[in-house]
């Protein structure tokens, strides 16, 4: 139920203020604005300057002359002497000065041991072996490598070498291998996309690093007019925005590419926007990946990829970590509603 003020109000509604404004004159202006100074004059948000009128432009009132009364009080304050301090300031420190303590340095004396004589000629003349067995009759284990010490209480108790208990086992060490080099010949396969090779399905140019950018932008134009490709994959390859920006004019015509990977690279937003943009219009691609960029790609492009996948129902798998929660979210209910659509249309077939 509304309130009589509120059926009052309801005729300023459609009122147009900028008519109103208009049509005021200059005195009604300055007016309106005095009026408006009144409004709030207790607002913590305005300057105490601003929550009261300017009211030295008034004509003085009464016998009171507000200039020689500004005078006046100047004259008086530059007359009257400051109240000396109780204590001076001399600018000296008060106080000890604070000196930190010295630790002292802690000195190792060597412990000097001396042997008999026919003691100490026998540990000097003594083979490893017997240092060996002598470590290990005085329990100095650490002196001594486990081998050893399996030889030794394996010959004296009559126990093999297969049968000592060993507690601590060393990890074996798996060698890892270089990754061999990508044998695929760019240039051979590049006259074979030119050419429409149907025996060529998929383009494997991973980890060349020295394919010049215009030779990367020769294949995209390559496989605008290619029918038979279906899988192209030029991860860390140094491919620049230039070379997206081509893959993108690519994807707008190409009827045949399923899969493209685009990872590892040097692309930055505004090529990944490009590729964004012609997926838009793309209904054959079903895979992509352009994650581990050089930089990051931003909140901007990532909510941007989340639109186009949830516009784009061809899209089954996307290549992308993202940084953001919201965009993450996006896109993999659009990815999962992408394979279910697919798993749809696998089940009405079979019924079929």
């Amino acid at each position: 139920m509304a309130l009589p003020f509120q059926k009052e109000l309801e005729k300023y509604k459609n009122i147009d203020e900028d008519e109103l404004l208009g049509k005021l004159s200059e005195e009604e202006l300055k007016q309106l604005e005095n009026v408006l100074d009144d409004l709030d004059p207790e607002s913590a948000l305005l300057p105490a300057g601003f929550r009261q009128k300017d009211q030295t432009q008034k004509a003085a009132t009464g016998p009171f002359d507000r200039e020689h009364l500004l005078s006046y009080l100047e004259k008086e304050a530059l007359e009257h002497k400051d109240r000396e301090d109780f204590v001076p300031f001399t600018g000296e420190k008060k106080g000890k000065i604070f000196i930190p303590k010295q630790k002292p340095i802690q000195s190792y004396t060597e412990e000097k041991i001396s042997l008999d004589p026919e003691l100490e000629e026998a540990l000097t003349s003594a083979s490893d072996t017997e240092l060996c067995d002598l470590a290990a009759i005085l329990g100095m284990h650490n002196l001594i490598t486990n081998t050893q010490l399996c030889d030794i209480v394996g010959s004296n108790s009559g126990v093999g070498k297969d049968d000592f208990s060993n507690v601590v086992k060393g990890e074996k060490m798996l060698p890892v291998f270089d990754e061999p080099p990508n044998p695929t010949n760019v240039e051979e396969s590049l006259r074979r996309i030119k050419k429409n090779d149907s025996r060529l399905t998929e383009v494997n140019l991973n980890n060349i690093k020295n394919i010049p950018i215009p030779t990367l932008k020769e294949f995209a134009e390559a496989l605008e007019d290619n029918t038979h490709v279906t899988c192209f994959s030029l991860a860390a390859t140094r491919s620049n925005d230039p070379v997206a920006v081509a893959f993108a004019d690519m994807l707008k015509v190409n009827k045949t590419l399923k899969s493209l990977n685009l990872e590892s690279n040097f692309i930055t937003g505004a090529g990944i926007q490009a590729l964004i943009d012609a997926l838009k219009e793309n209904e054959t691609l079903a895979e992509i990946k352009i994650d581990n960029q050089r930089q990051q790609l931003g909140t901007a492009v990532e909510l941007e990829m989340a639109r186009m996948l949830e516009e784009n129902t061809k899209i089954l798998k996307f290549g992308y970590q993202f940084t953001q929660q919201g965009p993450r979210t996006r896109a993999a209910n659009a990815i999962t509603k992408n394979n279910d659509l697919v798993r749809k249309r696998r089940v009405e077939g079979d019924h079929q």
